[in-house]
């Protein structure tokens, strides 16, 4: 049977803008009819998989998302002494195996979408190409390049699709979901103003500022949640359970301390978890966001308190109906009243997933 491992978190932003829509705005949800603040999947998973935190967890085992593979991979023959031409054509060669490539003429060696790139498939590129530099005739394929397995933690975590190679996608391993804010909330404006330091308040002629600006923001305590297979893991590890217990790990820590990095310059909304609950077992997996339906009011134990026992009755009542919807449980509480558990004890509890 297939082994889950769950993750619910509750972390609490400040005034913050850490995923913006087209038009600048914080993105929001409306939810159990109420509006809310929302932070996306791909940047929780794009500011995870790019941070130190996760490097320190699983090192260079980790792929690329790129259109520029067969620029490397030019530079590559270039500086190996190729001519340019034959340079350019047997980089569009290699390149063409990863995705469709652009015209020649606007960017010559760039494929049209970004490929998800593990560092096995970047080095067999690269050794491709060096046989190419030793007058070898080289016939890129799919076969030669690609891999259905490898060791590249956050493809193996979040999957890939390949449009033109499908027998190459990588099926996600963790499910990640919307992070929304666990009562209303509303996006706020910030006026503020810029003057220029080398303006002479002598010159009458011009003393005010010299912009003015908005830009708008919103702050509220946002429930995550996340479901990981741990099989499938191993599986698109090729059985490495070593890597796959070390992408638990990154997962878990990154999942709890890591903050997406929009307008982090101007607000410095970092922020830790205040709960962590992680899951596992062989249940059908479910979020517990419908915890929060009827949006959370602070009343005298304050938001987090109040969200927090709003999740636990939630988590408790589907038990009660359903059944265990897991067979170990383990938590971890951080608040301004309350400390419980650690992220060591979470790490070690999410790595027993793999065996």
């Amino acid at each position: 049977m297939t082994t889950f491992l769950q993750l619910h978190l509750l972390t609490a932003y400040p005034p913050s803008n850490l995923n913006r829509d087209d038009t600048g705005r914080p993105k929001t949800v409306e939810f159990g009819g109420a509006p809310r603040l929302r932070v996306s999947s791909q940047s929780l998973k794009r500011a995870w998989r790019t941070s130190p935190e996760f490097a320190a967890r699983v090192g260079e085992r980790v792929g690329k998302r790129t259109q520029r593979l067969g620029e490397a991979v030019l530079k590559r023959l270039t500086d190996g002494g190729m001519a340019p031409g034959d340079a350019l054509e047997t980089a569009r060669q290699i390149a063409g195996v990863f995705g469709k490539l652009e015209d020649k003429d606007d960017k010559p060696a760039y494929i049209k979408q970004l490929a998800f790139v593990s560092p096995e498939e970047f080095q067999r590129a690269h050794e491709l190409a060096d046989r190419a530099l030793q007058g070898e005739k080289i016939e890129p394929s799919d076969a030669s390049l690609l891999g259905k397995s490898d060791g590249a933690a956050d493809i193996a975590m979040f999957g890939r699709m390949l449009a033109d190679s499908p027998a190459y996608n990588r099926e996600a391993a963790v499910q990640v979901a919307h992070a929304l804010t666990t009562h209303r909330a509303a996006v706020e404006d910030d006026y503020y103003v810029a003057v220029d330091d080398l303006k002479n308040a002598t010159d009458h002629d011009d003393v005010g500022t010299s912009f003015i600006g908005v830009q708008e923001y919103g702050s509220g305590l946002f429930y995550l949640y996340a479901c990981v297979d741990c099989d499938l893991l191993a599986r698109n590890l090729g059985g490495d359970a070593a890597l796959a217990r070390d992408a638990l790990d990154a997962l878990i820590s990154c999942a709890a301390t890591v903050s997406p990095r929009g307008k982090q310059a101007s607000f410095a909304s970092r922020a830790r978890a205040s709960f962590v609950m992680a899951e596992r077992g062989a249940q059908q997996p479910r979020s517990l966001a419908a915890a929060f339906l009827k949006p959370v009011t602070a009343g005298s134990d304050g938001l987090d308190r109040a969200s927090l026992n709003a999740l636990l009755a939630f988590r408790d009542n589907l038990d009660k109906v359903y059944g265990a919807c897991a067979d170990d449980r383990m938590q971890l509480v951080a608040t301004p009243e309350m400390a419980e558990g650690s992220l060591a004890d979470l790490v070690d509890f999410a790595r027993g997933s793999v065996s």
